[in-house]
């Protein structure tokens, strides 16, 4: 059986209130996606928020449901594929607002996009820290940017679309799945 891995990515509402998820299932060795899942969150949607106008409640595929009811179909969907081990940018944001979802094994791609060790495409000229961090540019927007040479890009702030914008970060990286070990999220949700 294929090993396989999830990117999960969430959008927040003005309260700070989950209102979508977004979730791509990809193949551990090559990472080429397998699958997608996209939930709408209601009523934490109806807030609002500041990327509201992305949800695309209206598009195919889309599901639209309770916290309690997205958030278990989620969890047996990724069951079904097998998958233990949720790769999210700035992880901690995502795994703090899914406490649900704390039994999986956590990873954090933005700590291997972040570091000039792990990011060949990270200029010289890039202003770091000693240990090899960025100081500043480092959200997915301005890495993809890097990494794919595409000025153009412009993130979606879809749960979505942004997990696999996610997905093709890990895949321009070009480091294996083991090497995400030393951006694996410990220890309980604070």
């Amino acid at each position: 059986m294929k090993e396989k891995f999830a990117v999960i990515d969430t959008e927040t509402n003005w309260n700070d209130e989950v209102m979508s998820i977004g979730v791509v299932i990809a193949d551990a060795k090559t990472q080429e996606k397998i699958d997608s899942l996209y939930y709408i969150i209601t009523p934490e949607y109806l807030v609002g928020g500041m990327f509201s106008n992305e949800l695309r409640p209206d598009e195919a595929g889309v599901h639209i449901a309770d916290r309690r009811q997205a958030l278990q179909e989620i969890s047996q969907w990724m069951d079904s594929h097998h998958v233990r081990k949720l790769f999210a940018y700035n992880a901690s944001f995502d795994r703090n607002h899914l406490p649900e979802y704390a039994e999986y094994q956590w990873y954090d791609i933005m700590r291997l996009a972040a570091y000039r060790q792990y990011n060949r495409a990270i200029p010289d000229t890039a202003d770091c820290y000693k240990t090899g961090r960025l100081k500043w540019g480092y959200g997915v927007e301005a890495v993809l940017k890097m990494l794919s040479e595409d000025k153009r890009y412009s993130e979606t702030h879809n749960a979505v679309l942004d997990a696999e914008d996610e997905l093709r970060i890990m895949q321009l990286l070009g480091h294996g799945i083991r090497t995400y070990e030393v951006a694996a999220i410990l220890g309980k949700k604070k």
